[in-house]
């Protein structure tokens, strides 16, 4: 009977596991094309690179991860949502590519050092998410509103960095950061990278817990002695910086920047993401891994719907679906739900 019991209990905590509905979901993503797209699991070597559909949502979800890490930060801390961060990256990706090709619409080698570039995109980058902090943090403005601003007047930013024209950047050094490192996608390395940097930031100081205080009670962090003001300024600031970094490489995987399309509804499914990933919208404690699983989710989501020959036009409707029974699924009311049935069926059982 003990055996049976702590069999059930380790069943029902593994369950209860904030990841465990996240892992389900991108499980089942990834079975659907068992059925249909039998070869999505194959992965080769074509011109000494990696290819395969696992390698393109590796790949192609980069950013979204990186998007999906100051996502998260920003919803814990403030309970509201960053959806600036689409024009931010194209603002970044202006930047240094203007920098870069020294005004000039294309260039063939780098008119000022890459490091450079890369620096004042970050810091632009930076600037843009310390503009919603304070609007957020120091003004007491509703983050949906704050962030509306850049989202609107961003791309227009970044249209009057580069003159309204595309810049391109022809080099293979600037190209590589979108590219390859021997046979792996390098977006991969920067996502990976960025995992890693904010984990450990995370679980080394003790900034996680003083965001996730200031999320479940701003008043009460404040009476304990936190900066409540001064923490939710800094995630919006780690946001944009996140921003920028996806926005230099997606710049750089099109080798040039697009104010139009660089992040284009990009923040729409960095929400998704951290919806997904099992943090709550409102604020509070939060699992960065549950967002990046959420990050894969849709990304996996979006080449499977691809796979199956779903145009870009109907995407959408296919993705929206599919998101909603994620969500509900993953909702607060079906999981009591679901406990209950749970509790009704134990109690028959041991009524037999």
């Amino acid at each position: 009977m003990n055996k049976k019991s702590e069999k059930k209990f380790n069943f029902k905590k593994l369950i209860e596991h904030r990841l465990f509905l996240p892992i389900v979901c991108l499980v089942i993503v990834l079975l659907i094309n068992v059925i249909k797209t039998p070869n999505f699991f194959e992965i080769s070597i074509k011109n000494n690179v990696l290819y395969g559909y696992l390698v393109d949502i590796l790949n192609r979800g980069s950013e979204l991860v990186i998007l999906a890490i100051g996502m998260t930060l920003v919803t814990a801390a403030s309970g509201g949502q960053d959806i600036s961060v689409g024009a931010v990256m194209a603002v970044a990706g202006a930047v240094c590519c203007e920098i870069l090709s020294g005004g000039r619409v294309s260039t063939d080698t780098f008119q000022n050092p890459l490091i450079i570039g890369i620096f004042a995109a970050l810091l632009a980058s930076a600037l843009c998410g310390a503009f919603n902090g304070f609007l957020v943090a120091k003004l007491n403005i509703q983050p949906m509103v704050a962030t509306l601003i850049l989202f609107t007047a961003g791309r227009g930013i970044a249209q009057l960095i580069t003159k309204g024209q595309i810049t391109y950047i022809r080099v293979e050094s600037y190209k590589v950061m979108g590219g390859y490192i021997g046979p792996v996608p390098t977006p991969i390395f920067f996502a990976i990278a960025m995992v890693i940097l904010a984990s450990l930031v995370l679980k080394k100081t003790a900034l996680g817990l003083y965001i996730e205080s200031v999320g479940i009670n701003g008043s009460a962090s404040r009476l304990v002695g936190l900066n409540s003001t001064m923490i939710k300024f800094l995630t919006y600031v780690i946001c944009g910086l996140l921003a920028g970094v996806a926005g230099i490489v997606n710049s750089s995987r099109i080798y040039s920047a697009d104010a139009n399309n660089i992040g284009l509804y990009m923040e729409m499914d960095a929400i998704l993401s951290v919806a997904l990933g099992g943090n709550l919208l409102g604020g509070g404690k939060f699992s960065l891994m549950g967002s990046v699983i959420g990050a894969y989710t849709i990304q996996a989501l979006t080449t499977t719907l691809y796979a199956m020959n779903v145009s870009s036009d109907q995407l959408p409707v296919y993705k929206a679906v599919a998101v909603i029974i994620i969500v509900v699924i993953q909702s607060p009311v079906f999981k009591k739900y679901m406990s209950g049935l749970t509790s009704k069926k134990a109690v028959k059982e041991g009524g037999h």
